[in-house]
């Protein structure tokens, strides 16, 4: 069997690393031991490489297909002899906006964890660090070494909604400045919605999903484990009721920004039709006295006088009329 490239490996025989960056052709050999649980991790892998570790490890062909496949919804699937977890680290870009989601794929058993990474973005020995730092739970074997991955998914969850948070309080801030919004801004808005809502589309499913994997796989998630599994569930509830609140925030500001975009607009309607009533005052008048016809003052310096006392009146009677009651 040819080594693969960009491919961690490492065995541990009752809770304790033994080995690691062996070839994959060695996998078959550690799992003939006893007391050996083995871990693959593999970085974007071409159809040769994965068909090659389905073959030493008898991995589904509807598993490998949704790999090699189009992005795939989080989801636990379970076949004959292992099951298949799909999930997404995610990382966000405030000036994109762009959300990026790294699918990270895991088959397992109770012997065997193969991780597979779309990309180079998910901090894989992140996650082989955290669970070198807790010995006493390695024990355990694949279920601690999942729970790892989970948590350090998770947990970066949290960051990308305090991003988020941070991003439309300045959005609220902005919504009730003296000038209105430019549209390049408001463009950034749509599209930071955008990713809002693909958010909340990834995170949502990772609940059912962890749910399914404590519910029904006691021999992954034994009960010393169980409370570590609970922890990420809750963490993953708080991220879905925060998602749930951030989208109602969303709409609530698109929602405010329509409407104060009228309130605007009336404004400046409201303003214009109250200079062109005084405007219209004066052409009225001056309209009047300049007729072709005989009137009272006409080619008199008193119709001068008259003219131009009934123009200031009237003009400074609207414009206070006017700015009493809002309208300038």
């Amino acid at each position: 069997m040819s080594v693969m490239a960009e491919t961690l490996t490492r065995v541990y025989r009752a809770g304790v690393l033994e080995a690691e960056s062996f070839p994959v052709a060695g996998v078959s050999d550690y799992l003939d031991e006893r007391d050996t649980v083995v871990w693959v991790d593999i970085s974007d892998p071409s159809s040769e490489e994965l068909a090659e570790l389905a073959e030493e490890l008898g991995l589904h062909e509807l598993a490998v297909e949704d790999v090699m496949g189009p992005e795939q919804r989080p989801k636990l699937d379970r076949y004959q002899t292992h099951l298949f977890l799909t999930t997404y680290h995610l990382s966000l870009d405030l000036d994109a906006p762009h959300l990026e989601g790294l699918e990270v794929y895991a088959f397992f058993n109770d012997r065997w964890l193969v991780t597979v990474r779309r990309g180079d973005g998910f901090p894989i020995r992140e996650v082989m660090a955290r669970c070198d730092r807790s010995p006493k739970l390695q024990v355990y074997g694949v279920g601690f070494l999942l729970y790892g991955l989970l948590d350090v998914i998770v947990d970066e969850y949290f960051s990308i909604l305090s991003a988020f948070d941070d991003y439309y309080d300045d959005v609220t801030d902005d919504l009730f400045a003296e000038h209105s919004v430019e549209p390049s801004r408001q463009r950034h808005w749509f599209e930071m919605r955008r990713e809002t809502v693909r958010f909340h589309r990834i995170v949502v499913p990772m609940r059912e999903t962890v749910s399914a994997l404590m519910r029904h796989e006691r021999e992954i998630v034994p009960e010393g484990l169980y409370p570590y599994y609970q922890d990420v569930y809750d963490h993953i509830l708080r991220v879905t009721e925060a998602s749930d609140g951030l989208r109602d925030l969303v709409t609530a500001i698109a929602e405010t920004n329509f409407s104060l975009r009228d309130y605007r607009q009336n404004l400046i309607v409201k303003k214009v039709s109250g200079w062109a009533a005084i405007i219209a005052v004066p052409a009225m008048i001056t309209g009047y006295f300049g007729m072709n016809v005989p009137f009272p003052g006409s080619g008199q310096m008193a119709g001068v006088i008259i003219s131009t006392l009934l123009i200031a009146g009237a003009s400074l009677a609207l414009y206070f009329v006017f700015r009493r009651n809002d309208w300038l």
